[in-house]
């Protein structure tokens, strides 16, 4: 086995990254590289041929990019243990001849049965309350007879040989230690009457031969990993580290599932996430870091990632939470990078000549995603008509003819300023408060309404009437006015 930590991310191809498979990939990832020397590699399962969805493997790459998950080695990279797709390796042979040998050793067995017998079999005992174990009269048959009837051209396939009696355990690092009794296993499909393996075979063959040292999955496959070490210990192969990730929760009692159409990483992206932060949310997902710290870089991950902190119980995705980390994302960037970041969706909302890298400043501390962007600026470009009952706010103790007179006097002080910059209006309007012996919501709050026609808006009436300028500040202040005399 080789020194370096090598963990993999094997994804099926099957249609957009799935919420609980990019959490994998991350923590496979976050393993890998917390040895200085890991190695994080790439490898695409699609012998499953008929679940295959067209693009479906550029989703993945596009993904773990976005992510910066960059693999080491890859489909696209290459590297010392290629090919890095498995329908290529069922090309090589690589599977059927590690198959043919594993019934050598005693490990497997030639099946000749139908699915028909399969079926009857399994029906039987499930009426019988039984878990399913198929009786296959095929064990019988000496390796000679069956390599004979293969070639006579008979269709086959090639089933796992599970010892009847006795215990097969396994070490988990989230788990510990599990025992199963061998009679409660399956003798799973290993090789399919089409040639190519199953996902059970598969993935072990390919870890081996691939030098994966550490192997990071979901725990569904729990179930199944006492098989693994079946073939492991079959073929004297050492057998990985396990780590086994309790499931993403769209509930209680319900998985996140791309068939039920929950949120893939793509779906969360368009709806204006940013990569960072849907992946610092993941990690959270659980695992639980040693310290109170929520926002984390990748790099910062990597240091702080330790797998005996990933918890047992499966973990809800809480989209109020995702929320909450993505503003924080948001506000914590450099004002250049967010303007960059932000500037398509402000061009999308506003077209006038305003300052537009001062809407993306007031933008910053309130926008909590980048899809809300757009809804939030439409004021700029078009003054909207209003409701005056918007004037009447408890909390700022307002209502219209209060507002009436703030906003007159307001309109005074705006008009005799010849110099429109912020400090100007805000030290000009804040003189009001005292002068009319009102609260500064009282001045402020009418002002913003009045000149943008929204009761919720980003930044306030001083940074607003600042981008506005001068003459349509004044213009849109005298409507209101005229409104609420009226």
């Amino acid at each position: 086995m080789m020194s370096e930590i090598r963990t993999r991310f094997a994804p099926s191809p099957t249609g957009y990254m799935h919420i609980g498979n990019l959490r994998t990939a991350l923590y496979a990832y976050l393993v890998a590289k917390r040895d200085a020397a890991g190695k994080f590699l790439l490898r695409i399962e699609d012998t499953d041929q008929g679940r295959l969805v067209e693009g479906a493997t550029d989703i993945i790459y596009d993904t773990l990019k976005q992510c910066n998950l960059l693999w080491d080695e890859g489909p696209d990279l290459g590297g010392p243990v290629g090919p890095y797709v498995q329908s290529e390796r069922v090309q090589s042979g690589i599977y059927m001849d590690h198959a043919k040998e594993l019934v050598k050793l005693g490990g497997a067995h030639y099946c000749f049965c139908d699915e028909e017998m399969i079926q009857a079999q399994r029906e039987i005992q499930e009426a019988r309350g039984e878990s399913f174990k198929f009786d296959d009269p095929c064990k019988a048959l000496s390796i000679e007879e069956a390599e004979a009837r293969i070639e006579n051209g008979e269709s086959f396939v090639v089933r796992q040989t599970i010892p009847e009696e006795g215990t097969t355990s396994f070490d988990d690092e989230v788990f510990g230690t599990i025992t199963v009794e061998n009679s409660t296993l399956d003798e799973s499909i290993l090789m399919k009457s089409d040639g190519f393996p199953t996902y059970n075979f598969a993935n072990v063959i390919d870890d081996h031969l691939m030098g994966i040292t550490d192997v990071v999955r979901g725990m569904e496959y729990l179930s199944s990993a006492p098989k693994y070490n079946l073939i492991y210990e079959s073929f004297g192969w050492d057998i990985p580290r396990y780590i086994h990730c309790p499931p993403v929760m769209k509930d209680e009692h319900q998985k996140l599932s791309k068939r039920n159409g929950d949120a893939s990483f793509q779906d969360l992206v368009e709806k204006g996430y940013l990569p960072e932060a849907i992946l610092n949310y993941i990690a959270l997902l659980g695992w639980s870091p040693e310290t109170n710290q929520e926002i984390y870089t990748l790099d910062e991950l990597v240091q702080a990632f330790n797998v005996k902190h990933i918890g047992k119980d499966g973990a809800i995705f809480d989209i109020v939470k995702l929320t909450s980390i993505n503003s924080l994302w948001l506000r914590n960037m450099d004002l250049d990078k967010y303007y960059e970041l932000v500037k398509p969706y402000i061009d999308e909302a506003v077209k006038g000549n305003f300052d537009k890298k001062a809407i993306a400043q007031i933008l910053q501390p309130r926008a909590q995603t980048l899809k809300e962007i757009p809804d939030m600026l439409d004021f700029f470009d078009n003054f909207p008509a209003f409701d005056t009952n918007l004037y009447n706010n408890k909390k700022m103790k307002t209502d219209p003819s209060i507002a009436l007179e703030s906003l007159v006097a307001s309109k005074e002080v705006l008009e005799r300023i010849t110099d429109w910059t912020q400090e100007t209006l805000h030290e000009k309007l804040m003189e009001l408060p005292a002068k009319l012996e009102k609260k500064n919501g009282q001045i402020l709050f009418p002002l913003r309404l009045a000149i943008t026609g929204k009761e919720f808006t980003p930044g306030g009436a001083i940074e607003i009437a600042t981008i506005l300028g001068k003459e349509e500040t004044l213009s849109r202040l005298q409507k209101s006015i005229e409104q609420l005399q009226k």
